[in-house]
């Protein structure tokens, strides 16, 4: 595991661990080893909440990836979120004391749990730390909102850039690679996210890999050109594309056959 210590065989985190993860200031008037937060593996496919389920703990994701759904009275998943490491659960389940989505392993996952009750009475003693919690829960919030907005307000084709965009960018941000990276959720769930259905997605991967933007390998992503995604609008038609392909593929060949004739000569 990335952060904690054994204690009854099981891995706890201490206050100051917890808040590196979230990328938030440590509360100094708090003893960081006094407080003990506690981990739970999820295998891949476990469900760490369901919805309507009785809401007591916040989770943060310290290894791994989910996503949040919702679902609807006919069994239709509608993907929320993919929530990877330094991310909260659970914030959706303060209002009504009820989980108002479900959060499902994509891969095994080992998240710390903090107990709701316990953070609000730590809360009342030390203001700090009440401040810098609902610092998270609104950046989870403004995350979500942004989300909207680009549903709202983007082609099919520029979703999808900028969702490989934002996922290279965490990646990045966690360490990893943002060239080469694996996809933790299928495109039908990716679908679900963007608002597409699973055969757009998969018809603007290949056309992505097409024309030279990325490369594509089952579920293993290569960015080759993050500045044209990010400012992607629209796709070229099919016919420009096959142009623009063939006139790659014969500029690389030109490029092989002098690299072979000034070998030669």
């Amino acid at each position: 595991m990335e952060a904690g210590r054994q204690r009854q065989g099981r891995l706890w985190s201490n206050l100051k661990e917890v808040c590196d993860l979230l990328h938030i200031p440590a509360a100094v008037s708090v003893n960081s080893e006094e407080l003990l937060f506690q981990h739970v593996q999820f295998k891949t496919g476990q469900r760490v909440h369901t919805i309507g389920q009785a809401f007591d703990t916040l989770y943060i994701v310290n290894s791994g990836f989910l996503k949040t759904v919702l679902i609807d009275e006919f069994g239709n998943e509608q993907v929320l979120s993919f929530p990877m490491k330094g991310d909260m659960l659970g914030v959706d389940g303060i209002h009504t004391r009820h989980y108002a989505s479900e959060a499902v392993a994509l891969s095994d996952c080992d998240l710390i749990l903090l107990p709701f009750k316990k953070l609000t009475a730590l809360g009342r003693v030390h203001t700090e730390l009440e401040n810098v919690m609902y610092g998270v829960m609104s950046r989870e919030l403004v995350r979500e909102q942004a989300m909207i907005g680009m549903l709202g307000a983007l082609s099919a084709e520029a979703r999808v850039a900028r969702f490989l965009v934002s996922l290279a960018d965490r990646f990045a941000a966690m360490g990893y690679s943002s060239k080469l990276f694996n996809l933790r959720m299928t495109r039908h769930e990716i679908g679900s996210y963007l608002g597409l259905t699973l055969e757009t997605v998969s018809r603007t991967l290949s056309a992505f890999n097409e024309i030279g933007l990325i490369t594509v390998d089952q579920r293993t992503i290569g960015i080759k050109d993050a500045e044209a995604l990010k400012t992607l609008r629209r796709l070229p038609p099919s016919r420009s594309r096959a142009k623009q392909s063939t006139k790659q593929k014969a500029e690389v060949d030109q490029n092989g056959d002098d690299q072979v004739l000034a070998t030669t000569v």
